[in-house]
C-alpha cells in the first residue's frame, strides 16, 4: 500500500511498513548512524530522529512508516538526542583511549551541527552575552572548562550533577560574573563550550551582490591559523590568508593591524597628556573588551584610570564606513566589516550600543581563528597550497601592530609613539624587552625624554587583582599598565585553536615579534593610512571626532 509520509518539510512517497532508514537511503537523505557497542553492552544509535505525531525520538532504523507519519530529522529533540548519543560514543571512546579516527568523525560531525544558527530555546544552551556558550547537552564533565576558569581567576563555571547527567553550570552569585574571555572554549575537548558562531551571518553576507564586503584580520590570527591547517606553530601565514580571503569572496582584503596603528596613536596621545597635564594615573589600556569587562563589573571605581580610546577592530571598521567610504565614493550602508579575531569577547565588543557610527555598527559580525578555518576547509580552500597574496592598500600596517597580540605589545607600541611625541623624534631601540614574556606580572621602568616611567602588563583576571589592590595602596606605583584576559595576551585568545597550551602560546609570540623585525615601518606614527585617517578625524566636530576615536564606560551588573 503506497503511502506519504512528512520528513521536515519535504512530502515523500512510499511503501507502508517500511522502515525510515530504508527510505531515507533510497531518497539520498543521510542520517548517520554509528550502532555503537559500550563496554557496559549497551548498543547506541545516532539515526535518531523525532516522530512529531507521538514527540518520541527513535532510532530510524528501527522505525516502521504508517501514513500520514511527521518526522523531525532537524528539530531540536531530535538534535539534542543525537548530540547526546554521540557524546556518550565519545566519552566512551575517550575513557578507553581507543579508536581516534572515530572519534576525528565524531568531531566532524558535531562541527557541521555546531556551526548552524541554534533557535532559542532548542538546546539546554547557556549564552554568554553574545560571546560563548555552553551546551549542557554535549557536555561530558571533563571539568576543562572550570579549571580554565578558575586559572583565569573568575570561577564562574562549576560542575553540577553525576555520572552521565554531570555537565557544566553557571555560578549564581551576584558577586561573580563571566567576562566573556572564551578560555573554556578553547579547553573544551568536545565543543560543549564554543563561540556563538556568526559563519552563516557571514555566509550570507558574501551571497549578496548587492553588499560592499570587507575582512580584517587580527595580529595573532596570521601566527595561529596555520595550526588549523597543520603548519608549524607560530608560522606567519599571512600572505596566505589574504589569497584565501578573496578565493572566499570578500572584496577588499584590509587588516585590523590599521586599526592598532590608530589605537596606538590616540592611546599614546592620552598617556602623554595624562603625564603633562596630570590626569588619572596610572592609565589602563583598553583594548581587550573581557579585561574592560572586568573593571565595569569589579571594579567600577577603578574606571577612569581606562583609556578612553578604541580597539584596534572598531577603529578600524569606524575608518572603512567613514573616511574610506568617502574616499571611495561608497553608500556605507551598503558596507560590511567581518573581523577575523583569536578572541570571543570580541563579538561581545562589536555589538556594544555606544560604539556606534552614524548609527551603524564599525564591525558587523566577528569570526574566530577556528571559524574562518572551519569556513575554509568547508570551501575546500587548503591554505598550505594557496599562493602568496597582498593587502589592499588601505590596510596597510606597521611593525608595532604585529605585536599587539602578544603580552605587553600593546604597552611597547604605545611607548614608541609616545617617546616620539615627548621627544620629537624616534628611538634608536624600538624594543622594550622587559615587558615581553609569559610572566602573569611584568614590571619595568622605561625612561622617554628623561622621565622615568613605572610601567606594569599582566595577564589573566588573577594577576589584575592583584595589580588593582597595589594601586590602591599605592596610586602613585605606575604610570601606565597594559591588562590582557588571556594567557600571553590575545594570542592565547578564547577563540584560537585547540587544544591550548602556554608551549603553543609562547611559540606564537615568537612569531609576532619576527613579523615586527622584519619590517621597515615599525612605529604607529609612520603608518600614512593611519595618519591620514586621523588627520579626517581631528577635522570633524568634537561630538563626531569622539565618535570615531574615543568610548565611554559605565558599571555594569551581572550578565550585561
Amino acid at each position: 500500500m503506497s503511502i506519504q509520509v512528512r520528513v521536515d518539510r519535504q512530502i515523500i512517497e512510499t511503501q507502508e511498513g517500511k522502515k525510515l532508514a530504508e527510505v531515507l537511503l533510497e531518497n539520498n537523505i543521510e542520517l548517520i548512524d554509528l550502532a555503537y557497542k559500550l563496554n557496559s553492552g549497551e548498543v547506541i544509535h545516532t539515526d535518531l530522529v523525532e516522530d512529531s505525531t507521538t514527540t518520541k525520538v527513535v532510532s530510524a532504523s528501527e522505525l516502521i512508516l504508517i501514513d500520514r507519519m511527521r518526522i523531525g530529522l532537524h528539530s531540536g529533540l531530535a538534535r539534542q538526542h543525537r548530540r547526546e548519543a554521540f557524546q556518550i560514543i565519545k566519552k566512551d571512546l575517550l575513557l578507553n583511549n581507543q579508536n581516534s579516527k572515530l572519534i576525528e568523525k565524531i568531531d566532524n560531525l558535531l562541527e557541521l551541527d555546531f556551526s548552524n544558527p541554534k533557535d532559542e530555546g532548542v538546546f539546554s544552551v547557556h549564552q554568554m552575552a553574545q560571546a560563548a556558550e555552553i551546551d549542557a547537552t554535549v557536555c561530558i564533565g571533563c571539568n576543562k572548562c572550570v579549571e580554565a576558569c578558575q586559572r583565569v581567576g573568575i570561577n564562574y563555571l562549576k560542575l553540577e550533577g553525576e555520572g552521565r547527567s554531570k555537565h557544566v553550570v553557571a555560578s549564581d552569585d551576584p558577586n561573580i560574573d563571566c567576562i566573556y574571555c572564551g578560555q573554556c572554549t578553547a579547553n573544551c575537548p568536545v565543543k560543549s563550550a564554543r563561540e556563538q558562531s556568526q559563519i552563516k551571518q557571514v555566509e550570507l553576507v558574501l551571497k549578496d551582490s548587492e553588499l560592499v564586503t570587507i575582512v580584517q584580520m587580527a595580529p595573532s590570527v596570521r601566527a595561529s591559523v596555520g595550526e588549523e591547517f597543520g603548519a608549524e606553530v607560530g608560522l606567519n601565514l599571512e600572505k596566505k590568508m589574504f589569497t584565501a580571503f578573496r578565493k572566499l569572496g570578500f572584496q577588499h582584503v584590509f587588516d585590523v593591524n590599521m586599526g592598532a596603528d590608530i589605537t596606538t596613536m590616540v592611546e599614546a596621545e592620552e598617556l602623554v597628556e595624562r603625564i603633562k597635564h596630570g590626569g588619572t594615573m596610572p592609565m589602563f589600556t583598553s583594548c581587550c573588551p573581557a579585561w574592560v569587562k572586568f573593571v565595569e563589573f569589579y571594579y567600577p571605581e577603578m574606571i577612569p584610570h581606562l583609556t578612553e580610546s578604541r580597539s584596534p577592530q572598531i577603529h578600524a571598521g569606524a575608518a572603512y564606513k567613514t573616511w574610506w567610504a568617502e574616499k571611495e565614493g561608497v553608500d556605507p550602508k551598503k558596507i560590511r566589516v567581518i573581523s577575523i579575531m583569536p578572541c570571543t569577547s570580541k563579538k561581545y565588543e562589536a555589538r556594544h550600543e555606544k560604539l556606534k557610527v552614524d548609527c551603524l555598527w564599525p564591525v558587523d559580525y566577528v569570526l574566530t581563528t577556528r571559524e574562518i578555518a572551519y569556513l575554509l576547509k568547508k570551501n575546500d580552500i587548503d591554505l598550505m597550497a594557496l599562493e602568496d597574496g597582498e593587502l589592499d592598500s588601505y590596510g596597510e600596517y606597521s611593525g608595532a601592530a604585529a605585536i599587539y597580540g602578544a603580552s605587553g605589545g600593546v604597552m611597547e607600541s604605545a611607548l614608541r609613539t609616545a617617546a616620539f611625541l615627548l621627544e620629537g623624534k624616534d628611538l634608536e631601540k624600538l624594543e622594550f624587552e622587559q615587558v615581553r614574556g609569559m610572566e602573569g606580572i611584568k614590571k619595568a621602568e622605561v625612561v622617554l625624554a628623561g622621565k622615568t616611567l613605572r610601567v606594569a602588563v599582566a595577564t589573566l583576571a588573577t594577576n589584575m587583582h592583584t595589580l588593582i589592590k597595589e594601586v590602591k595602596e599605592n596610586p602613585e606605583a605606575y604610570h601606565y599598565i597594559e591588562f590582557m584576559a588571556c594567557p600571553g595576551g590575545c594570542i592565547g585568545g578564547g577563540g584560537q585553536p585547540i587544544p591550548a597550551s602556554d608551549e603553543k602560546t609562547a611559540k606564537r609570540i615568537e612569531g609576532l615579534y619576527s613579523i615586527d623585525s622584519s619590517m621597515k615601518m615599525r612605529q604607529a606614527h609612520q603608518n600614512p593610512v593611519a595618519k591620514e585617517f586621523l588627520e579626517y578625524a581631528k577635522s570633524q566636530s568634537d561630538k563626531r571626532k569622539f565618535e570615531l576615536l574615543y568610548t565611554h564606560y559605565s558599571p555594569k551588573k551581572k550578565g550585561e
